[in-house]
């Protein structure tokens, strides 16, 4: 269930909290309180006027809204005990209790600490009397020269002196004159030290403690690090000053001893601890603590975090973070820019109009507010701080540079920033090594790691024909071994078009694989070939390894289902050839088909012929130009919430949907030469696609009544505008795929698709007039409005696969499922069921153990669900005859065992024959009863599988419904071959079931299967 989470805060920080969290998919709704202009109604997130100060109302709050997670940004709250109070409340929250935060609520707790548990820090003295402290700073062995408030002062309680007099006139102003207030009613003088400075953090789950990439962050208020202190003007991470060793030696020396102290004086530390050092040259030394993530540290370490942050929070709030380390991007640097009212840290005016941030963020770059508002629809200043520019790039150079341009695309009058933040580290890069080909753009050591990332995706595609070795220039595929006499080879090239651009922008990148497989393996099916082997191509200005990598094993796993291998490819680095974050993807697919198969059989189709429509995922690949226009149009972005598709998804989940891979599907059907032509419903839509597999002398006339429409598409046609016939030239419009057969073979291809896909006669060919439209859409309108189907019934039962004489509507087959286990085959049964076009009605599921995850399955699913224990039953006999009464009591009349681990009595198999369904995990009759995988393994099989099979007295042994062949590889264990063969069980086993329950397949007196064919029966030899 997805989680509504809370963050306490307005600043830049909780902005970037907030960001981070919306990305998860775990996550419905991210609340802000009180929030900004820049976390008011953005996608997600939106803001919140509850009180965070009194925590009882916010407890009270949080539990009338279902607030799962309450994460804290500023220090205040945690020194109020927010988390302490939330916490005994019952509203999990985020951060460390009220004693923990005294690290940095107090600095003279936070040093007397340090000395206590051997911390590296500065020599120091704590004072409540002003002289006592000017005694100390005049008479101390070092230079007494840094003057802290100890209390809490929002990041500016430090001054830095050059000499001993302005470090007394620092005490008198922090003591005397109140400059800080209650904060400092106690100072702490320290030693001045010397070195560069870093901020360290990390999470802590109070034992153990997970890094951030150090930080730097820049207090001065201008350039060349002049000007007053202020919150911090900007930082850049990961600081290259801080080796992966010194880092180690940070987390041991301070991190860990930190947190193992705080659990020894029975105050565990649970959140995010920041530690500020000085690197000297006898090493690091601790200038501060902070209980929380920095500010502007936090804007620049949260776009660098890989993993999905609530559940990095989850598991460091469960003491998981041990076993679940966060997970970093390693090749990029990130840089924010604060910019900041004029007068700042002084006196500075409110209310200034802020313009152009939607431009800078078209340019890739992230704007987190902190001091602003919204006023009459625009954004004005309301802070000192108010706003930081954030740029993730390949090098530090690079994103100081974007996030400069960015700062200076903001139209925000008399704004106050720096133009060189990172200038200390750029300086340490520069003055190390001379130029390499990295220096250029081109990284050889980043594509390597590719390659071998890669490896083991490409290596599972391995079919008969090749191995799927990645590495040599060029790769093989061996005809023969894949078993073609007389062989045409059938080529196919695509892309997957501007989706890449919601996909970038979305930064989910996996579908995009199976997009491109299946534009190249449906258009190669088109003429009939069985897809070998495909080649990819991803080009990019900067190869970010893991976003490549992503894409890659999409590719690599829609290859292993469209039944291909991944043969090779191409990863092309070009340096200013695309800018930041984006890629180009291609892909190349080879097939075969044996002489006589080709397709379209041109003088074979005939006027009366009928097209079957098989259903698309949405929108596939094509037409993304126009549904980006739309959107514009429409001015919602890609994190809104869709108006189309399930509830709580957002339009770009909905559009990145991936497109239908259909060659598992179709490849039997068309080997069967039922099918005249196949039209792949790509660019150009359905009146530009099914011409192309016609004589010129046929039309066609499709009836969009008879199929189910995406609601994306009558949206799109809304929002946009669009013409009846814009919508159909641009888009699939709920086609993927439209085949042409026969008459007399339609029902029957019909039924075959309808066991795995919802399809429909959707049209039949005409003879074209002169001057006529090649292609008719009638009733497109109609059906894109929503109304009703104005076929009436008569089309529906045509497309059911139900074809009685009688008029009454499609009925659907009670089933029965009987599993002992986790239910994975149960699952794809129930998701066969769900289809509109099923003949199947799983009525109840049944389980011999209680509390088994496949019993959880099925209540989610809506499903009735029974235990019978068969430890309670003093025989089988017994057992047998309670399961056989459940099945009576809900009128069953197929029964599918998915996993069930009990053998039934024969005469419960006898009173169930020929409605009683079993899958086995081998190509039977071969290697029957238990250990099938090993003993295939053992018998060195090159092919297994599984067998959906009616259940006879012998095991294993009644006729055969359907089978699905696995390749045995060289490199094959048990538990790999296993995983494989499951999978394609969960392919075979509803489309075995939709045979049973549709009447196509029943069991003869004689124990044979007799297909069913349009009322012509046949007996098959199984």
């Amino acid at each position: 269930m997805a989680e509504r989470v809370l963050v306490i805060g307005s600043g830049g920080r909780e902005h970037a909290l907030a960001w981070k969290l919306s990305q998860s998919p775990h996550i419905q709704q991210v609340l802000v309180a009180p929030g900004n202009a820049g976390t008011a109604n953005c996608g997600k997130i939106s803001n919140s006027e509850v009180s965070v100060s009194n925590h009882t109302i916010l407890a009270q709050f949080c539990k009338d809204h279902n607030v799962g997670l309450v994460v804290v940004g500023p220090e205040v709250p945690l020194a109020a005990g927010i988390v302490d109070d939330l916490t005994e409340a019952g509203v999990q929250c985020f951060g460390p209790s009220a004693k923990a935060a005294q690290l940095e609520a107090s600095k003279s707790f936070s040093k007397a600490f340090m000395e206590r548990h051997d911390i590296p820090t500065a020599r120091w003295g704590s004072f409540t009397d002003p002289q006592e402290a000017c005694n100390y700073i005049r008479t101390a062995s070092f230079p007494a020269l840094v003057v802290k408030a100890s209390g809490l002062a929002a990041g500016k309680g430090v001054i830095v002196a050059t000499n001993q007099d302005e470090a007394c006139q620092a005490v008198m102003d922090i003591m005397k004159d109140k400059a800080f207030g209650s904060a400092g009613e106690t100072v702490v003088v320290e030693e001045l030290l010397e070195g560069e400075e870093v901020s360290c953090l990390c999470f802590s789950d109070g034992s153990s403690v997970s890094p951030m990439p150090p930080a730097q962050d820049h207090k001065r208020l201008q350039d060349g690090d002049a000007g007053p202190n202020t919150g911090g003007m900007g930082a850049y991470c990961p600081t290259p000053q801080v080796s992966g060793e010194l880092l180690q030696q940070i987390k041991e020396a301070v991190l860990q001893k930190t947190v193992d102290g705080m659990k020894e004086e029975g105050t565990p530390y649970i959140g995010v601890l920041y530690a500020g050092l000085m690197l000297t040259k006898q090493g690091p030394k601790v200038l501060e603590f902070n209980c929380r993530f920095g500010d502007p540290e936090c804007q620049v370490l949260l776009p660098l975090l890989k993993s999905d942050l609530y559940e990095v929070l989850l598991n460091t709030l469960n003491g998981k973070l041990a076993s679940s380390a966060p997970v970093w991007h390693q090749d990029s640097s990130a840089v924010t820019v604060v910019m900041a009212s004029a007068g700042y840290p002084g006196s500075y005016q409110k209310g200034v109009e802020i313009t152009g941030l939607s431009q800078v963020q078209e340019a890739g770059l992230q704007v987190f507010h902190a001091g602003t508002a919204l006023k009459e629809g625009g954004v004005v200043s309301s802070g000192g701080r108010v706003l930081t520019v954030t740029a993730v790039r390949s090098s530090l150079e690079t994103a100081l540079q974007a996030a400069n341009r960015g700062v200076a695309a903001v139209g925000f009058p008399g704004a106050v920033y720096r133009r060189d933040i990172g200038h200390r580290a750029i300086a340490h890069l520069n003055q190390r090594r001379g130029l390499t080909y990295k220096d250029s753009g081109v990284d050889i050591a980043a594509g390597n790691k590719l390659v071998d990332m890669i490896k083991p995706l490409a290596k599972a595609t391995s079919r008969a024909g090749c191995n799927a070795e990645l590495g040599g220039f060029a790769g093989l595929f061996d005809l023969k071994a894949a078993g073609f006499v007389d062989p045409i080879l059938v080529s196919g090239t695509d892309g997957v078009g501007t989706k890449l651009k919601i996909a970038q922008a979305c930064r989910r990148h996996n579908g995009l694989g199976q997009d491109l497989v299946a534009m190249c393996v449906n258009d190669v099916l088109a003429q009939g070939a069985e897809p070998l082997f495909f080649l990819d191509y991803f080009s990019c200005g900067s190869l970010d390894v893991d976003v490549a990598a992503s894409v890659i094993d999409g590719i690599a796993k829609a290859c292993q289902m469209a039944g291909c291998a991944l043969l090779g490819g191409e990863t092309a680095e070009m340096p200013g050839v695309y800018g930041h974050g984006e890629y180009d993807l291609a892909g190349f697919c080879v097939g075969a088909v044996e002489r006589g198969a080709l397709l379209p059989r041109l003088g074979d189709i005939a006027e009366g012929d009928l097209l079957i429509g098989v259903a698309s995922s949405g929108v596939h690949s094509n037409g993304f130009s126009l549904v980006r226009k739309v959107l514009e149009r429409a001015k919602l972005s890609y994190v809104s919430p869709a108006p189309f598709g399930k509830p709580g998804q957002t339009i770009g989940e909905v559009l990145l949907t991936p497109t239908k891979i259909y060659s598992r599907v179709l490849l039997p059907i068309l080997r069967s030469g039922a099918v005249k032509a196949y039209a792949h419903i790509t660019g150009g839509g359905l009146l530009e696609n099914i011409p192309r597999v016609l004589p010129q002398e046929l039309a066609v006339d499709l009836d969009a009544s008879r199929w189910s429409v995406p609601p994306v598409f009558p949206w799109l046609q809304k929002e946009g505008g669009l013409s009846e016939e814009e919508m159909a030239r641009t888009f699939n419009c709920g086609l993927g795929a439209v085949l042409v057969v026969a008459p007399p073979d339609a029902q029957r291809v019909l039924r075959q698709l309808q066991a795995q896909e919802e399809a429909w006669i959707v049209g039949s060919l005409t003879h074209k007039q002169p001057g006529a439209e090649p292609v008719v859409v009638r009733n497109l309108e109609h059906s894109l409005r929503g109304g009703p189907s104005p076929g009436g019934e008569v089309e529906a039962r045509q497309n059911s696969g139900c074809h009685g004489d009688n008029g009454t509507p499609h009925k659907r087959t009670r089933v029965a499922v009987l599993i002992s286990g986790t239910g994975t085959n149960l699952q794809a049964l129930i998701e066969q069921a769900k289809r509109q076009s099923s003949s199947a009605e799983i009525v109840v599921v049944i389980s011999n153990r209680p509390g088994v995850q496949g019993l959880k399955r099925a209540a989610l699913a809506g499903i009735q669900t029974r235990v019978v224990d068969h430890k309670l039953y003093g025989s089988r006999a017994e057992f047998d005859g309670t399961i056989d009464r459940v099945l009576e009591e809900f009128g069953v009349e197929v029964v599918c065992l998915a996993g069930f681990m009990r053998i039934l009595t024969g005469p419960f198999v006898r009173k169930w024959n020929g409605k009683l369904l079993n899958i086995h995990p081998s190509l039977l009759p071969s290697f029957k009863g238990v250990n099938a995988q090993k003993q295939a393994l053992q018998a060195g099989a090159r092919v297994s599988g599984c067998t959906v099979h009616f259940v006879a007295e012998e095991v294993d042994a009644g006729a055969i419904i359907v089978q699905e062949a696995v390749p045995v590889l060289v490199s094959d264990t048990e538990e790999s071959l296993s995983d494989r063969i499951r999978g394609a069980e969960h392919g075979a086993f509803p489309a075995a079931l939709e045979l049973v329950a549709s009447g196509a397949v029943k069991l003869g007196e004689d124990g044979r299967i007799i297909w069913n064919h349009m009322g012509i029966k046949s007996n098959s030899t199984n």
